[in-house]
């Protein structure tokens, strides 16, 4: 059973890997994840500054969801969750610290690279496991040729992932989320640059979703009308006239509406590469949805639907890319 915070952290889709050198830096950078939209933190057990960070940010940015990485014992994994930590992430498959965990209920998520190892995580009952290093395995095409055999189990690779490859890795069934420190580099948290990270993963998050305008609808008074406007757009735009049951479309970019639909005077359609993310990045940013107009197609995947509030007198939607 996936627990609330690891929902979380795979509806943001983004966990950063953090270095601390100094347990000073802990707090600032928490802000900076949270202004950033990715308030996700694996802060590794690679320095002396890492459990005293974990327990900075844990009581002084409430916001953010904080786990302890490179962890390679018990007696690490103990001292993070002491220290406030809410899950655990390991290198390699270490069957003493899942255990630990699982006793513990800790959210554990164990290193992965062999079938031998995920064979170990179906023993354990795990259904989400760390890829690492991802692309140095084999990437995106192992991760495929794992999807049919293990079926069961989630991945958040990390090791090679980076903003140019991670929405090829996003679009992966199997993959619940990626890790790396492409969000916070080093460079960065030398400078102390925090509004910088803070841009960065907004940056992170504007390139994954990929928000786009596809389309313009206008709201008619009926079928005669909405025909002889999408006339003039075709002629204007030079664009070939599509009917469909509802409307008319002026190539791709203008649906006229036999009549009203939702909106005042239409709706806009908005393009994104991943709808499922993107409608949890609106609820935690307070916006709300309508969900009656939640569309599925016939794997059961959402493909479109409506936020609850009109712009300017327009209906806007979402809609799979």
């Amino acid at each position: 059973m996936i627990s609330e915070n690891m929902k979380q952290i795979f509806d943001i889709g983004f966990v950063p890997l953090i270095v601390i050198d100094n347990a000073a830096d802990a707090v600032p950078l928490a802000h900076a994840l949270v202004k950033g939209g990715i308030p996700v933190a694996e802060v590794t057990y690679r320095t002396g500054a890492a459990k005293e960070a974990i327990q900075q940010m844990v009581s002084e940015v409430p916001e953010i969801i904080v786990g302890a990485g490179t962890v390679h014992n018990i007696e690490q994994a103990q001292s993070a969750v002491e220290a406030g930590a809410s899950f655990i992430v390991t290198p390699g498959f270490n069957p003493d610290v899942v255990k630990w965990c699982l006793e513990h209920q800790v959210d554990i998520i164990p290193g992965t690279v062999s079938t031998a190892d995920l064979e170990q995580a179906l023993s354990f009952g795990l259904t989400v496991c760390k890829f690492f290093p991802a692309e140095a395995y084999g990437g995106i095409q192992t991760l495929k040729a794992l999807a049919g055999p293990y079926k069961d189990i989630s991945f958040m690779p990390t090791g090679g992932v980076n903003a140019n490859n991670m929405n090829d890795y996003l679009s992966l069934p199997n993959v619940a989320a990626v890790g790396g420190s492409f969000m916070a580099p080093d460079s960065l948290m030398r400078e102390k640059s925090w509004d910088a990270v803070s841009a960065l993963c907004q940056k992170t998050l504007a390139d994954h979703l990929g928000f786009e305008i596809a389309h313009v609808g206008i709201n008619t008074k009926d079928t005669e009308e909405s025909s002889r406007l999408a006339d003039v757009f075709c002629n204007m735009f030079s664009k070939e006239k599509k009917e469909f049951e509802g409307a008319f479309f002026a190539g791709d970019m203008i649906e006229v509406i036999k009549g009203s639909f939702l909106g005042t005077h239409g709706h806009i359609a908005i393009n994104t590469n991943d709808i499922e993310r993107a409608v949890t990045y609106f609820q935690r940013n307070n916006v709300a949805f309508n969900m009656s107009t939640r569309a599925v197609n016939e794997k059961g995947q959402m493909v479109s639907i409506y936020f609850a509030e009109e712009f300017g007198g327009f209906a806007v939607h979402l809609r799979r890319r």
